[in-house]
This record gives structure tokens, sequence and C-alpha cells, in this order.
């Protein structure tokens, strides 16, 4: 099974999704803006990418954040930060099987599509 979580606005997902349907691949989408993120599959994600690969830094809503909040983070804080408001989380997050991708590149889906 393969799901993509995102953000249905973002630009990004949009060329995700066009790619995954020009290749006929088949999957779930998961709008972490509306529906929420759990943060045991967040956590995992850390785990298996680090977390400087799943926040978004680049991201509005990170950069809009106090210099505290930005300062000195890890693994919980930044697990906290994205359950919070999941926007900070990288767009897309690919799963499919094992395979755990964070961001789009058509090249990577290729790869992982084959």
């Amino acid at each position: 099974m393969t799901r993509l979580y995102g953000i249905k606005a973002c630009d990004t997902m949009k060329k995700a999704r066009a790619w995954l349907e020009e290749a006929g691949v088949a999957y779930d989408f998961h709008d972490y803006k509306a529906a929420g993120i759990d943060a045991a599959l967040l956590r995992e994600w850390v785990e298996r990418l680090g977390w400087d690969k799943v926040l978004n830094r680049a991201g509005t809503t990170f950069r809009k954040l106090p210099e505290e909040a930005r300062q000195d983070l890890d693994a919980d804080k930044t697990v906290a930060l994205m359950v919070a408001q999941p926007s900070m989380i990288k767009r897309p997050m690919l799963v499919h099987g094992e395979v755990l991708e964070a961001g789009f590149k058509p090249e990577r889906y290729a790869a992982i599509f084959g």
C-alpha cells in the first residue's frame, strides 16, 4: 500500500500527486492539516529519517515561531512542534511498503516505483 501525507493545497503536493497519477500508482492521501497527525507516527519517521529531514524549517509556519521555540531542537521538541502545527512537517511524506521518502523529487519517485 502506498500512502501520501501532506497538505492538499501545497504546490509540491500537487506535483507529487500528479506524478503518482500519471505513473498509475494507486495511493491513499492523508491531509495532515485537515485530519491531524499521530505523534507515534511522527516519532517513527523521525527515528527513521532524523528530525531534520521531517521538519520543514523552510516553511513560513516554522519561520514565524518565536526564536526560543526554534532553538535547541531535538527529536522530542520537533515532534511536539509538528503535532501542534502539522504545516511544519515536510511535504510530501511518502510511505510505500518499507520505503519512507521525505519531499518530492521525480527521480526518487521513479527509483521507488521503478
